[in-house]
């Protein structure tokens, strides 16, 4: 509750009496919490981790009732005395914890008025069981002129949390490092890559280039190579063709792209005497986790299938529900995106989208739902699809989203990188081992997310994931 008035109005000395008093009234969240470490710079676990705060009851007064004590202020500088008023003095008690939930009143009471225009104050704050958590006195400078003036509006502040981030990583904890080869680590991005997802537990790293630059490059980046192999190769597509026989022979689990490009490492990925292919169309799925959304969504295919035809997209969408079941969401809700709300004949999205949707019905589709064709705005905001869509069992609350192409697709998760500051992983699938692409703009973060989920993938039979679902 924000119990700011609209009209800013003041009490200058000579109006206040002894007895005159103000409060308001607010809720401690997460986010208030959070903003007070964000300003304070003060990220002690007892502020911020509410499971150490329950064990260490009296740091959960001290940090929290800091929060209280600037609730004070506020009724000073808003309503008693007002604006123009100036702070000389607080002393404060902090008497009981101030827990995520609490209800607090703010109480500001003139108790003395004295020369040159001071005032004291008697300050408490009460619980919603009406018992005082914080209790103090604060001398200020009263004003002396009138004012009355409409509140200024505050900017809105938005806080980006990667909870998820941190439940991706909860899965893979106890796993051990996956076996995993790095085709060409020729410059800083992705040897850093391999190195920080090493430190992290989730690859032992197989180096497969040239040896001596990858040395040299390491010790020019102040690196170590500690645990690291290096598998020697001439060239990119010399790295990439090694390392996918290492993949087929099972030395190593997984691939992760280097500084090669894409279509070097696919090729060889999709030889069909000596790839990695199997009886699936392999496709690529982005795992995005948008902070101001309340679940994380797959997106598919925006790396790979440039024009993916009806029989590619069957395929799309069954690696990506295995996906997300792999996630531990037990019945994903997969939309069929295109520009149209109904099927039209002249736009192949929305044919491919009802197509789709029979094939499920004809088994030829499971584990999940699948409804289509939707737009963006229907498959994943609940208000919109309430108009659109009241009775589709996926709008406004799916899981994958499958793009009619990939220009669409990489379109739309550069928009939900740059602009929704979301953490986007990646990951190929419908081969035989997890090949991991990387990005020169990828974050730390989204290196090691696309790492824990080739890990996951490599877990055939899902137990890690399958206990706490990514939510």
């Amino acid at each position: 509750m924000n119990d700011t008035p609209a009209l800013l109005e003041n009490r200058t000395y000579d109006e206040l009496s002894v007895g005159d008093t103000a409060s308001l009234v607010r809720t401690l969240n997460k986010d208030d919490i959070a903003l007070f470490a964000i300003l304070s710079g003060d990220v002690n676990p007892a502020h911020l981790d509410e499971a150490y705060a329950r064990d260490t009851p009296f740091h959960k007064v001290i940090a929290h009732g800091m929060w209280g004590g600037t609730l004070i202020s506020t009724v000073l500088g808003t309503k008693l005395p007002g604006p123009g008023t100036i702070y000389v003095g607080q002393t404060l008690q902090f008497l009981r914890p101030v827990g995520l939930g609490d209800r607090i009143t703010v109480t500001v009471t003139v108790k003395t008025k004295e020369a040159n225009n001071r005032v004291r104050l008697e300050c408490l704050c009460t619980n919603q069981l009406g018992k005082p958590v914080i209790t103090g006195e604060a001398e200020v400078l009263a004003p002396l002129t009138k004012v009355s003036r409409p509140a200024s509006s505050l900017p809105e502040v938005h806080l980006h949390r990667h909870e998820r981030f941190d439940q991706l990583m909860s899965l893979v904890g106890a796993h051990a490092p996956l076996r995993c080869a790095v085709v060409w680590p020729d410059d800083e991005h992705t040897l850093t890559a391999a190195l920080e997802c090493a430190q992290a537990g989730l690859l032992a790293p197989v180096l497969v280039g040239h040896g001596e630059r990858i040395r040299a490059l390491a010790a020019q980046l102040q690196l170590g190579l500690d645990g690291c192999e290096i598998e020697e190769a001439p060239g990119p597509a010399a790295a990439a063709h090694h390392a996918i026989a290492l993949a087929r022979e099972g030395d190593v689990l997984a691939v992760m792209q280097g500084a090669l490009p894409v279509g070097t490492l696919m090729h060889a990925v999709m030889d069909h005497g000596y790839g990695l292919r199997t009886h699936r169309r392999v496709s690529h799925a982005y795992i995005a986790d948008v902070p101001a959304y309340p679940r994380p969504f797959i997106v598919t295919d925006a790396a790979i299938n440039i024009q993916p035809t009806l029989e590619d997209k069957r395929d799309i969408v069954q690696n990506a529900i295995d996906l997300a079941r792999t996630l531990g969401l037990s019945e994903p809700r997969v939309a069929i995106l295109s520009a149209a709300e109904t099927v039209h004949s002249t736009l192949s999205s929305s044919m491919d989208a009802a197509a789709l949707c029979k094939m499920l019905e004809r088994h030829q589709i499971a584990g999940g739902i699948v409804d289509g064709p939707l737009s963006l705005d229907a498959a994943i905001n609940e208000r919109i699809a309430r108009l659109k869509h009241p009775q589709s069992p996926v709008a406004g609350q799916a899981n994958v989203l499958v793009v009619p192409n990939l220009e669409t697709g990489d379109m739309l998760v550069k928009q939900l990188s740059l602009l929704a500051d979301a953490d986007v992983a990646g990951i190929v699938l419908g081969t035989r081992v997890p090949i991991i692409l990387t990005n020169p703009a990828d974050s730390p973060r989204t290196r090691l997310a696309s790492a824990a989920l080739a890990l996951l993938l490599h877990d055939a039979d899902g137990r890690l994931s399958t206990e706490h679902p990514i939510t």
